[in-house]
């Protein structure tokens, strides 16, 4: 089978569409048609059904794809195993890290690892960091730099690089703002703004809340940490941001609570050599801040 007729099939099965999957491989919609069209003819069977818009996998297209997907990782792991064996630093490096992270923490990174590197071609994705987690898990990434999970997979390996002190934090005109030594009892009858329940962040907070059995009344929910410091610097509310993003536009409340820090760092899955690409960006995450100047 050729490889890039089941890149095409594996795109089109997790984008649910032939669109989604030919943005993602940077082809033509007839481009990718015609490759799942060889595809089909090759074994002899129909890989999707077309439901309204969306596309679903027929039952042929269900037994194909775990296999499907484990020629591409085993083909990639490979070709970057022959390249290491040279001793190159080169080929795709496949990055997923969370928005926060990518904006305000890997910049520097970046910049210094592209021009040592220049042979690297990095593939870097802006996931939520449960997600990402999720997706080294399957394979999908060479590593991810991420808010750390507060239960750890044996299948990963995770390497903690900061902590993000959290503080809780209001518009200076917000009703909390003037008030001292406030406590979480006092939040509680004031709207929250925060990430999804279901993220790590949150988490951490609503379990500080649960154990003074306390509500958290979250009425808005985006996981762009700088979308939540502008609607609570607009005073809609209060919430929860690291003290790096912090400014004048916001007021740190002064709520008597334990200290509360995240671990952010960098993960991979375990079953999964490194390339010597990844290698060499893990060791300059553990380096020093490089100096950083937009150009």
């Amino acid at each position: 089978m050729d490889t890039q007729h089941l890149q095409a099939f594996v795109a089109i099965a997790e984008c649910g569409s032939f669109s989604g999957a030919g943005e993602r491989l940077h082809l033509t919609q007839p481009a990718i048609s015609k490759r799942i069209a060889l595809l089909e003819d090759q074994i002899k069977a129909k890989l999707f059904d077309r439901v309204g818009r969306q596309v679903v996998l027929t039952q042929a297209g269900n037994l194909l794809l775990n296999k499907a997907t484990n020629i591409l990782n085993e083909v990639t792991a490979a070709q970057r195993e022959i390249a290491d064996l040279r001793g190159d630093i080169t080929g795709k490096l496949s990055v997923a890290t969370s928005h926060h992270l990518g904006l305000h923490y890997l910049p520097p990174y970046l910049r210094e690892f592209s021009t040592r590197y220049p042979d690297v071609k990095l593939d870097l994705h802006f996931l939520d960091s449960e997600h990402a987690y999720h997706e080294v898990l399957l394979g999908r990434f060479d590593i991810a730099i991420i808010t750390l999970a507060l239960e750890q997979d044996p299948r990963i390996n995770s390497n903690e690089l900061w902590q993000d002190q959290l503080q809780f934090v209001a518009a200076p005109t917000h009703a909390l703002a003037t008030l001292a030594n406030l406590r979480l009892a006092d939040l509680s009858p004031h709207q929250a703004i925060m990430p999804d329940i279901n993220t790590y962040t949150t988490r951490l907070i609503k379990d500080l809340f649960d154990r003074e059995n306390q509500p958290l009344d979250i009425t808005m929910v985006t996981n762009h940490l700088d979308t939540i410091k502008m609607m609570l610097s607009i005073g809609l509310g209060w919430g929860v941001l690291p003290s790096s993003i912090i400014d004048d536009q916001l007021k740190v409340l002064d709520v008597s609570h334990p200290p509360l820090t995240r671990s952010l760092g960098c993960i991979y899955h375990n079953q999964r050599s490194l390339s010597n690409a990844a290698r060499a960006f893990l060791e300059q995450l553990k380096a020093p801040t490089p100096t950083f100047t937009s150009a």
